[in-house]
């Protein structure tokens, strides 16, 4: 879900040609899968493809290739944080802290609602972070803000 909010963030603002967004789990129990049928409908409902992604795992090249790795929730960030090899050349954070005005440390999983409500609530927690998220990306100088697309 927060592929999808991200990306079509990117393209509303023009960056699609200067950000890349991928996504993965730290396990690999869903690989090749698509999002599954409650994420991709209240993903619709708000505006966002997902049907074309298919989950993958970490990869060791995923800390040389992107700048940025963001954990969802503390046993993410873990996992992440353990892997990091030593030429990783990225920043990792934890997606919340770029959610404003929120105390929570991790993006509740929405299967232990076992109710579309619980989709919901994500999806409005992904919302609101991603803005701050993309803002981090082109103010940390993530991208070249200067060649952006008009």
């Amino acid at each position: 879900m927060a592929h999808g909010a991200f990306r079509k963030l990117i393209v509303d603002r023009g960056l699609n040609s200067l950000v890349q967004v991928d996504s993965c789990g730290t396990g690999g129990h869903h690989a090749g899968e698509p999002p599954n049928e409650m994420t991709q409908s209240v993903a619709e409902r708000r505006g966002y493809k997902l049907s074309d992604l298919r989950s993958r795992q970490l990869q060791q090249s995923d800390y040389r290739e992107f700048d940025l790795l963001i954990a969802m929730d503390s046993a993410n960030e873990r996992d992440i944080l353990a892997r990091e090899p030593v030429d990783s050349r990225c920043q990792i954070k934890r997606f919340m802290s770029f959610v404003p005005d929120c105390d929570e440390q991790d993006v509740p999983d929405p299967w232990w609602a076992g109710r579309l409500e619980g989709f919901e609530e994500v999806c409005d927690l992904i919302e609101a972070g991603v803005h701050q998220l993309l803002d981090y990306v082109v103010q940390d100088g993530l991208i070249d803000s200067e060649n952006e697309s008009p």
